[in-house]
């Protein structure tokens, strides 16, 4: 099969031949019709995440249709369309598996980094880990669904009932992100590069009731904000845009240092918090409801 293959931190991808993986006890194979480019795809070739393996065939956007299946198998089915993303495997008996929070596994795998992912025209995934995809939509456009979606999904949960809702990063997840919060009835103020008119524009016609410039104040105090660039400034900026008892969630898996601020930010019950990968119950909620917003992804193949 083709695939692009990372041999070394730092350097190229390069399309060469590789095996055509054959899936072990438990797994399937897909035959890929799409994949993401996602911004940890950029932080593994750059070197900012420590402990890929090499070499590697990145990618965990992954969607594809099943062509071979592993003993034990009993769903998904040959030729059902699935999709791949980045929580690969866990270990099941750790402390945070076994209590619901297979998020945090002591020893996990993810696609595209501890095991070879999408960027290729096959993929082997273990079968409890994919999600059903629809069979009749444009497999890039469900691509972004499985990241971007994802992790925007967890940040959106963790932000709670946030009426007014602040977006720094108006990228991938934060595009997906605003058209189910809007769909939900909730204000969306959207943050974007300085000068980034077209931005800002995109962010309005998606249902973002005000966009503006990442340095700049909102026009109303927000109940939380949700950061999606990997940019350490942002966080004290989106200290300052709370109301009493607000919260900060940063939707990275990379971040610069977060500088110093005043505890006169924070104070007053206002939090700081991450994400850190998904769940299959984030997985479960988030699909059906994409489908019910009307999720659009605005994709480049």
């Amino acid at each position: 099969m083709r695939a692009l293959i990372l041999d070394s931190i730092g350097g190229p991808l390069v399309l060469r031949d590789a095996p055509v993986p054959v899936p072990g006890q438990c797994q399937v194979r897909l035959r890929v019709e799409a994949c993401g480019v996602c911004r940890t795809d950029l932080h593994i070739l750059d070197g900012d995440l420590s402990g890929a393996k090499l070499p590697l065939i990145p990618g965990h956007e992954v969607v594809g249709r099943i062509d071979a299946i592993g003993t034990g198998v009993s769903k998904p089915v040959l030729g059902q369309r699935v999709g791949v993303p980045w929580l690969g495997a866990t270990c099941g008996h750790c402390p945070y598996c076994l209590r619901a929070a297979e998020n945090l596994c002591d020893a996990p795998q993810f696609t595209g980094f501890s095991r070879d992912g999408g960027f290729a025209e096959y993929c082997v995934a273990d079968a409890d880990y994919v999600f059903a995809l629809s069979e009749t939509a444009d497999p890039v456009a469900l691509a972004p669904l499985l990241c971007a979606g994802l992790i925007g999904y967890r940040a959106l949960r963790m932000a709670g009932p946030a009426q007014k809702l602040g977006i720094w990063g108006f990228g991938a997840a934060a595009h997906i992100l605003c058209q189910i919060a809007d769909w939900q009835g909730r204000e969306v103020f959207a943050f974007t590069r300085d000068g980034d008119d077209t931005a800002q524009a995109f962010a309005r016609g998606l249902g973002a009731c005000w966009a503006g410039p990442s340095g700049m104040m909102p026009p109303a105090q927000l109940d939380a904000s949700l950061i999606f660039a990997p940019v350490g400034t942002l966080v004290p900026q989106a200290l300052k845009s709370l109301r009493k008892g607000g919260t900060v969630v940063t939707g990275g898996i990379h971040m610069w240092d977060i500088p110093a601020f005043p505890y006169a930010d924070l104070w007053q019950e206002r939090s700081i918090r991450s994400v850190a990968n998904l769940t299959r119950a984030d997985g479960e909620e988030f699909f059906p409801l994409a489908a019910a917003a009307k999720v659009k992804t605005s994709t480049t193949a």
